[in-house]
Order: structure tokens, then C-alpha cells, then sequence
């Protein structure tokens, strides 16, 4: 099923603050609760829903790419092309990732705030997140217009083997936390107009863990990550652009001591082709014509990004006319289609001549051919609107 712009989904408009988006989130997730929408599917999906738009728009990175590629933009750069929110967020992530932004539930409500499922509330552990990575690709013309896989090596966090990321020296060196009891929240009571309120807060001694090291691990010092190289297989999508952002999930640094891994963001760079310029979709050649060629007409050969091609050249063609390609440019990673090669004519005039090829055209510069028709001003202007449309 084809996404939804996240904008609509939460019902706010593209320039919206930062505020208007955490406001209409909370109202949605409030709306769509399963603990409010008990064995309703769709709820549920709109609960999901609502969770990925925010995750998207209340990151700044996120946001300015999803404004300038839209869903593409968060398309993962790995997996064939899957893209990071390709399966939707679980409701384990939703929990984890956006259950601070309610701080508390009412006593005795069937509304229970991020703390599971059913009514009543149970508890529930922070879950930790690994910090993201970014690296720069570059990629030829010939590998934008056809997407590419490549290999690169990175260096990054991962679990430390030897306690399988616990930081703990062994499974007896672990114990539950003595001020959450094992819950990672503390929970504080207070009265209100409204009656007795449950505000919940991520336990300082363990960090919402739920657990406290006694012995930790010797190889990790217990930290649970240690640094280590990862080579990570690419799948870049045709149609990509410069500066354009991709993020393959879960594989940036792994969390302290258990947790999701962040994201690896991948930075889209471009390598001058030494012929082809890029506009958008489209790709631009200047080509530069003899006068005889451009007199007499030629066949000549053009550069695409699938190799050179052979373009006839009309007789009497004027300098600043555009011939148009279609479908040799790029495809375009927003719509359908790709874009055209757009053939740039100039007519070069050679700044010295010899003696006898002086005569020759002053011999020829009285003939009628050879004064300037006025049409073809106009001509040249409506080959530039040609252009430009």
C-alpha cells in the first residue's frame, strides 16, 4: 500500500514548528492507544503510523530530506532497496523510542501510557539506542543512471563477544537495580485538581536498564561495545543526486549494553564527468560545431552515459540551438521516467585565418546567404523557451 505524506498523517502543515508536530503526535497516539483501541487493527496501523511520521519529522535531518525526496529519500541503502520504515515500526520501538513524551497515566485509568499492553500498566525498561554513523559514497554518472552495489569498510561499535554486549564479567555479575527494582522507571504520585496522578521517570542509578554491574567485563570495561570494522554491502538506487541521504537500519554503532543499533547514514557525492553536465533529471552536452559542419550539416558523435551515440546535425544549423535526447538523461528517483540528453549547439569561429582562407570568404560575403535573416533572432529565442519547457 502506497505511504501516506507523513504531513497528513499527522494533519499539520509543511512549515509546522517543531511544538504543532510533538502536539499532533501525542493527540494521535492518544486517539489510536491500544489500550483505548483494544483488538482494532486499523488503530493500531494509524498508531504505527503516527509513530513513523514523528520519527521522521521531529529529526531535523530526517525532516529536510524527507521535504526535498519525500519517501524515497528515506529509502534504506540496503536489503535490494528496502527502505528503513519499509516494514513500519513495531510497537517495541514505538515504546521505546517515543514513551517519554506522555510522563504519566491516570490512576486507575484503562489508559496506560507506553507501559505495554492491556489496561493497568505494567513497566517497562529504556531502551538504549546506538549513535548513528555517516559516510560519503561517490558515484559516476554511469552508476547514478543504473543504481549500484558496492562494498565499503566501516569502523564502528559492535556487542563485545566476550559478554555479548552486558559489560558484565559473567551472567552472576549482573544484578537488579535496588532503587527501580528491575522496573528502569521510577514512578512518583502526586495530587492534582484532577485527582491522583503516576508520573514515571527513567531510573538515575541504572539508566532505565533496570540492572547495575558488580564485576564488569575486562575486555569491554564494561561498556558492552568495542571497536571493530564491519564491511557493509550498498545497494544504491537508480536516480539518486548529490548531497542526497540514505540510512540503512541498525547498522550504526551498537548500544551500550544491549539496545537498538543506530543507523548508517549514507552521503550521496557525484564525480564530474568530463563531458556530461547535470541538470536535475537531465544531462547537457555542449557540443561545438566547424562552421562547414554547421553549414553543410554532419554526423557526429555524442557522449551519453551508455556510450557514444551518433546525432545528424541539419545543414545550416545555428549556434545556441538545443537539440533534445529523449529518455538519455536519469531516472528519476521521485516519479516515473527519465530524463533527456539536451545537446547544446555552438558554431566555433576560428580567431585566425590564412591568407587563403580569407579570400575564400570574402569572396562569399556578398552572396545573400550570408547576411543575417532577422528571423532568426527570434528563432534562437524560441529555441531557448524550447529549452527551458
Amino acid at each position: 500500500m502506497e505511504k501516506r505524506d507523513y504531513y497528513e498523517v499527522l494533519g499539520v502543515a509543511k512549515n509546522a514548528s517543531a511544538d504543532e508536530i510533538k502536539k499532533a503526535y501525542r493527540q494521535k497516539a492518544i486517539q489510536y492507544h491500544p489500550d483505548r483501541n483494544p483488538g482494532n487493527k486499523e488503530a493500531e496501523e494509524k498508531f504505527k503510523e503516527a509513530a513513523e511520521a514523528y520519527d521522521v519529522l521531529s529529526n531535523e535531518e530526517k525532516r529536510a530530506r524527507y521535504d526535498q525526496f519525500g519517501h524515497a529519500g528515506m529509502s534504506g541503502a540496503a536489503g535490494g532497496g528496502a527502505g528503513s520504515y519499509g516494514g513500519g515500526m513495531s510497537m517495541e520501538d514505538i515504546f521505546s523510542q517515543f514513551g517519554d513524551l506522555f510522563g504519566g497515566h491516570f490512576s486507575g485509568g484503562s489508559f496506560s501510557t507506553f507501559s505495554g499492553f492491556g489496561g493497568g500498566g505494567g513497566g517497562r525498561r529504556t531502551v538504549q539506542r546506538g549513535s548513528d554513523l555517516r559516510v560519503k559514497v561517490k558515484l559516476t554518472l554511469k552508476e547514478i543512471a543504473t543504481g549500484v552495489e558496492k562494498k565499503i569498510k566501516v569502523k564502528k561499535y559492535v556487542p563485545c563477544t566476550h559478554c555479548h554486549g552486558t559489560g558484565a564479567e559473567d551472567e552472576k555479575a549482573v544484578a537488579t537495580c535496588p532503587t527501580c527494582h528491575g522496573n528502569g522507571y521510577v514512578t512518583r504520585v502526586a495530587n492534582s485538581i484532577f485527582g491522583q496522578m503516576q508520573t514515571q521517570s527513567t531510573c538515575p542509578t541504572c539508566g532505565g536498564s533496570g540492572e547495575t554491574i558488580t564485576r564488569k567485563c575486562p575486555y569491554c570495561n564494561g561498556e558492552g561495545v568495542v571497536r571493530d570494522e564491519e564491511v557493509i554491502t550498498l545497494h544504491i538506487p537508480a536516480g539518486v543526486s548529490e548531497g542526497m541521504q540514505l540510512s540503512m537500519e541498525g547498522k550504526g554503532n551498537a548500544a551500550r549494553r544491549g539496545g537498538v543499533n543506530g543507523d548508517l547514514l549514507v552521503v550521496i557525492e557525484e564525480e564530474p564527468h568530463p563531458e556530461l553536465l547535470r541538470d536535475q533529471d537531465d544531462l547537457i552536452y555542449n557540443l561545438l560545431l566547424t562552421f562547414p559542419q554547421a553549414a553543410l550539416g554532419a554526423s557526429v558523435e555524442i557522449p551519453t552515459v551508455d556510450g557514444r551515440v551518433k546525432v545528424k546535425v541539419e545543414p545550416g544549423t545555428q549556434s545556441g540551438k538545443v537539440l533534445r535526447l529523449r529518455n538519455k538523461g536519469l531516472p528519476s528517483i521521485n516519479r516515473y521516467g527519465t530524463g533527456d540528453l539536451l545537446i547544446n549547439i555552438k558554431v566555433y569561429v576560428p580567431e585566425r585565418l590564412t591568407p587563403d582562407e580569407k579570400s575564400k570568404i570574402e569572396s562569399m560575403a556578398s552572396s545573400a546567404n550570408f547576411v543575417p535573416d532577422p528571423s532568426a533572432k527570434e528563432r534562437i529565442f524560441r529555441t531557448l523557451r524550447d529549452f527551458e519547457d
